[in-house]
């Protein structure tokens, strides 16, 4: 790792060092938040087994919550759906009619170069090395001087 900072510029060496000490940072939040999260549940555990009537009560009130929040998820769900449905509405009834509009144009457009290809390029074409045929015909018996 010390060749890898010694191929680096002074800038490089700095950024790295700096996301090195960020990373060291969010890992000890990380680990911190860990054990806090661990010291509540051995907590919880403990009180709820020293104390059966408070567990009761707290076992109630997850229950009561548990039910109030499949109440909020059900009522995303609905809202989800419904906008599922517009989306799907307007696919079939926008999205889809402007691509087959899309679809004509290039259609036609695709019509359009291959007339002027047939029609006009190809006979200037023709006409350009017909000309560039006279010319070099000329040149060769033309005048010499």
């Amino acid at each position: 790792m010390a060749e890898y900072i010694k191929e680096m510029s002074p800038e490089e060496e700095a950024v790295y060092r700096a996301t090195l000490r960020k990373q060291r940072w969010i890992m000890a939040g990380i680990i911190i938040a860990v054990i806090l999260v661990l010291a509540v549940i051995v907590v919880a555990i403990i009180a709820l087994t020293k104390y059966p009537d408070v567990a009761t009560n707290v076992r109630d009130i997850f229950i009561i919550f548990m039910a109030f929040e499949s109440l909020i998820i059900g009522a995303a769900l609905v809202v989800l759906v419904i906008q599922i449905a517009s989306l799907i509405n307007l696919l079939q009834n926008e999205v889809k009619p402007i691509l087959q509009s899309t679809s004509e144009t290039v259609n036609t457009l695709r019509g359009t170069t291959e007339f002027l290809s047939e029609n006009l390029v190809e006979p200037v074409i023709k006409l350009n090395s017909y000309l560039a045929g006279l010319r070099k015909f000329f040149d060769i018996f033309g005048s010499k001087k």
